[in-house]
């Protein structure tokens, strides 16, 4: 609150300092060069000014509706942070894209030297390593969370890895196994070889982990790039609750595991096993996520996801009306 008793001189003097250093850039060292004021002084000036409320700082963004739909996200959910890009097309793959920026620009901001990262494959999580520009090498190694799918650039998550360390100036631990065994036997004995075992090992408690969402309802979705299940089998997932997949898990609404048959041979760390990791990302974008994103956040997968406009528009509507609903 104004002093209104403050003499005028020291008034005067203190508003000239404070336009010199908030409005006009200057250091506080230049600041007592021009004035002839000791470098204390200048200091006294500017924080008997801020206690004074002499200094007000607005900052306005044209992205302020965003940045609402980044708080309203995390408060309707267990998430720590969200990142939530303009939805500045129709055309799906450009707005994918915007939001793979964001989600490099997240890594960015988190990776440290010594930092281990661990990603899965997905359209969302390749778009995230194709717009990575890193200003400086850091020493981090990559690593899969699951085994891989040969095929696409999306679903090679060693190439993914590869291409995510090459890109920030480390290295990359593959996973030489696919990602579905033949049986529960061979899965586990997969799992177990040295070169899997150390893998997943690092994967589990890696500092950054970065996941995409996929869904599985529509004939055209993410899961089928990985296992192309006849339409009978898709139709029974569904009727059964399943309504995600998520580091090739296949989940339930509620968020827990489906008992699902495919999930026993899966040689991939299990969701419940990246708990420890300092920072779990999720990435997605796209109305058929919608249910998935839903069933991810369920589960508390997450600490911070990454989405575009639309899609959390979609995704808060519908959490409104389930809690209406219910």
């Amino acid at each position: 609150m104004l002093d209104h008793n403050l003499d005028f001189e020291t008034a005067r003097q203190m508003h000239t300092v404070l336009v010199l250093h908030f409005l006009e850039g200057m250091k506080q060292s230049e600041i007592a060069q021009r004035l002839n004021l000791s470098h204390s002084k200048v200091n006294r000036l500017i924080a008997q000014g801020r206690r004074l409320g002499m200094v007000r700082i607005d900052i306005e963004t044209p992205y302020q509706r965003l940045m609402e739909l980044e708080a309203a996200l995390v408060q309707a959910t267990s998430l720590s942070s969200a990142v939530i890009t303009p939805t500045v097309s129709a055309n799906a793959e450009t707005n994918l894209q915007q939001v793979g920026k964001a989600a490099a620009s997240v890594i960015l901001e988190n990776v440290r030297d010594g930092d281990v990262i661990a990603i899965t494959g997905g359209k969302a999580v390749s778009a995230a390593v194709d717009n990575l520009v890193a200003d400086r090498s850091f020493d981090v190694t990559v690593v899969p969370l699951t085994g891989g799918v040969q095929g696409k650039f999306y679903t090679d998550v060693n190439n993914l890895a590869s291409r995510l360390a090459e890109r920030l100036g480390g290295r990359a631990l593959m996973v030489h196994a696919p990602l579905f065994a033949e049986s529960r036997a061979q899965c586990e004995m997969l799992k177990e070889m040295s070169s899997v075992r150390e893998v997943f090992d690092l994967a589990r408690a890696a500092n950054l982990a970065l996941t995409g969402i996929g869904s599985i309802e529509p004939s055209g979705s993410s899961y089928y790039d990985l296992n192309p299940v006849p339409e009978e089998d898709r139709k029974m997932m569904v009727g059964l609750g399943v309504s995600a997949e998520f580091m090739a898990h296949l989940i339930l609404e509620g968020g827990s595991l489906a008992n699902y048959e495919l999930n026993s041979r899966l040689v991939a760390v299990a969701p419940s096993e990246i708990s420890g990791c300092r920072t779990v990302i999720g990435v997605a974008s796209g109305p058929h996520k919608v249910r998935p994103i839903q069933t991810v956040l369920n589960g508390k997968y997450l600490d911070s996801l990454i989405l575009d406009e639309g899609t959390v528009n979609a995704v808060l509507a519908e959490m409104e009306r389930s809690k209406n609903v219910a």
